[in-house]
């Protein structure tokens, strides 16, 4: 084929696609229109996870299954705007990995609110100033975010579903060089992360911490003889050159974020449950409190203690397994466990995976 032939064809075959997204759209509208008569939620975690495998097992290439699904993310948030005007609140500020999350989840059609504190994205969901929140949880190098665990003592929020992101960072800053830069602006957390490459490509920098990467990306843009430790969001949010790429020691590096929400989804194919429970004290209290999850073969994923804050040595456990607390084997455990323990509060079940 000319190209104009090519050309010709593209603009034929983005016809059908704008008549086929709107007509899918409808669809849509017609379902969330009879879920708000019924009082069901319109944001549907476990049935986006299934269309988004249905059309990674329908695509035949050449267009990756990672940019099927980025296209597909858009096209489902588009239609999520229409049916109701979310907003999505989580830990700020603009430009965060938590707000990276967030549209990673959600997509970039529905309003999003960032907040100071992860106990203020809980208060905004909580008080319906917000539909959703997304607050990280834990990181695969530095472990679990504790102040997200304490906030679900007394939360009666429902964990609806999970985001997984890779967190890479990079070196951003208006000087042309490295050997230029004076002050390296980073987040705590970040430099935990980054600290052997800080040492070996940049020993003589003075350290200035930081409240996030965003604000460390705010403060580098403002100074030539600065640079910030940070994401690619808040690099190109505050118009910041990137130096080097993939800074961080652990090329694993991965956060997983929590989603808020006031009404957990049904059981899928595929859950993962989060709980947590409070065993009496007396001595092997808390090998009796997980048999059940032995007895029923549950695959329990993690496990962590926290202060229960309420009574000197006296501890929650919360746990991550698979199943839903509504059905089959799990259901079962649950309620062998509350026999054994004082407290047990299921935080949410929801599709696992990401």
């Amino acid at each position: 084929m000319t190209l104009p032939e090519h050309r010709q064809s593209i603009d034929a075959i983005d016809k059908k696609i704008v008549e086929l997204l709107n007509e899918r759209t409808r669809h849509v509208l017609g379902i969330g229109s009879i879920k708000m008569r019924q009082g069901q939620e319109i944001y549907a975690p476990h049935r986006e996870r299934a269309v988004l495998q249905k059309i990674c097992k329908l695509n035949k290439g050449p267009i990756t299954d990672e940019g099927l699904r980025a296209i597909y993310r858009e096209v489902m948030s588009s239609a999520l705007s229409l049916e109701k005007s979310l907003t999505i609140a989580y830990l700020g500020p603009e430009a965060t990995f938590t707000h990276e999350a967030a549209i990673k989840r959600f997509g970039s059609s529905l309003r999003y609110s960032p907040q100071r504190t992860i106990a203020d994205v809980f208060h905004e969901v909580s008080k319906l100033r917000a539909d959703y929140g997304v607050v990280p949880v834990e990181n695969s190098t530095e472990g679990v975010v504790t102040h997200t665990l304490d906030m679900f003592v007394d939360s009666e929020l429902k964990i609806v579903a999970q985001v997984v992101l890779r967190i890479s960072h990079c070196l951003a800053s208006r000087a042309a060089r490295l050997e230029d830069i004076v002050r390296l602006h980073v987040h705590p957390q970040t430099l935990a992360q980054c600290r052997g490459w800080i040492q070996r490509q940049m020993p003589r920098v003075e350290l200035c911490e930081t409240t996030s990467n965003a604000r460390s990306a705010e403060l580098a843009a403002k100074d030539r003889t600065a640079a910030a430790l940070c994401g690619e969001l808040a690099a190109v949010t505050y118009k910041l050159p990137v130096l080097e790429r993939d800074v961080q020691d652990n090329a694993a590096n991965a956060t997983r974020f929590l989603v808020l929400g006031r009404q957990g989804p049904p059981p899928s194919q595929t859950d993962r449950t989060s709980l947590m429970f409070s065993i009496r004290d007396e001595a092997g209290a808390l090998h009796t409190a997980l048999a059940p999850f032995r007895r029923h073969r549950i695959n329990m994923t993690k496990i962590e203690s926290r202060p229960s804050k309420r009574k000197a040595w006296e501890y929650f456990f919360f746990v991550d397994c698979d199943g839903h607390a509504e059905s089959g084997k799990l259901a079962k455990a649950i309620e062998l466990l509350g026999v054994h323990c004082s407290f047990v509060k299921v935080l949410g079940s929801y599709p696992n995976g990401d």
